[in-house]
């Protein structure tokens, strides 16, 4: 079937749709969206490990809860559309797919928790939160200890392990290419 312009429409749809082939259009913006906006998040977050608080660290590090807030917001659009392409998706096959597949869920699952945590932290701490000007959470005079102790105990060491896999991520790309002469990373650009 074609378009006015004579285009095919299934292949438009598969510029926007995962293929078993490679992702389409929304999955690697997603991708590479989340990817900039976390390099962004891990540049403030170690530049205040390693210097301390200092102007500079103020400036990147200023828009680390709403940004964190935008990434927690995108990771679950972001989870509903690769569950509503899942049988589109190139396959993930043998071992190093099923390595693959563990991979990607720790990742979805840190994606998830490490900014969850930091949101019920700032619930708990009673301070108002209000990304972009949007008044998420009001401010209350009262701090409800048992919602600020988890983010307290595990946001930073999550976010720090869900950078370690985000490496381990990059780095089994360019293994596969390398090693496996399998160009997994021309799926997703």
């Amino acid at each position: 079937m074609s378009t006015a312009g004579g285009t095919d429409t299934a292949s438009v749809g598969d510029r926007w749709l995962d293929t078993p082939r490679r992702y389409g259009r929304v999955s690697r913006a997603f991708h590479w969206l989340m990817a900039a906006l976390f390099a962004w998040q891990f540049a403030g977050a170690l530049l205040y490990v390693v210097t301390g608080d200092n102007a500079v660290t103020r400036l990147v590090g200023g828009s680390h809860f709403t940004l964190g807030f935008t990434l927690f917001v995108l990771v679950l659009l972001r989870g509903a559309w690769g569950l509503a392409n899942l049988a589109r998706r190139p396959p993930h096959t043998g071992l190093l797919g099923r390595a693959a597949v563990v991979g990607h869920l720790l990742i979805y699952a840190l994606m998830v928790v490490v900014p969850g945590l930091a949101l019920l932290r700032q619930y708990g701490s009673g301070k108002p939160f209000t990304p972009y000007g949007i008044p998420l959470m009001p401010g209350r005079g009262d701090k409800v200890a048992w919602m600020v102790v988890p983010g307290d105990l595990l946001h930073h060491w999550l976010a720090f392990t869900l950078l370690a896999v985000l490496i381990g991520h990059v780095i089994m790309a360019f293994l596969h290419r390398k090693l496996w002469k399998e160009d997994v990373l021309a799926r997703m650009t």
